[in-house]
């Protein structure tokens, strides 16, 4: 977040938010069983694209769950760009990005529990 303008942080906080509800109205169902949270987003300077970090329990199935959610970008994209019609000029382009923070804890726990 260093760097980034309030305004960038503001948009990427609502942009978290409303792509956090459009994936979770789709269901785990959509993503093959797996769990999808939006764990952050980061707009660029002239807010024209959004960096969209997602965290995918289990993370067996992140592979799989990235490329679906890859593949439906277009319609994820055209689902914010009605919330955000009123906010924003232009809807920003999507990039995914898989968060892998979770699995660095996942994997700490299990180191944990072995010992």
């Amino acid at each position: 977040m260093e760097g980034e303008s309030t305004r960038q942080q503001k948009i990427g906080r609502q942009l978290q938010r409303d792509l956090a509800e459009i994936i979770r109205s789709k269901g785990m169902a959509a993503f093959g069983g797996a769990m999808v949270t939006v764990s952050e987003v980061r707009v660029s300077p002239d807010l024209s694209v959004a960096k969209v970090f997602v965290s995918i329990f289990p993370s067996a199935k992140a592979p799989q769950v990235m490329k679906m959610i890859q593949e439906s970008s277009k319609s994820i994209r055209g689902d914010l760009g009605r919330l955000v019609a009123k906010q924003l000029r232009i809807v920003p382009e999507l990039v995914f990005f898989q968060d892998t923070s979770l699995d660095y804890v996942e994997h700490i726990d299990e180191l944990l529990k072995n010992n």
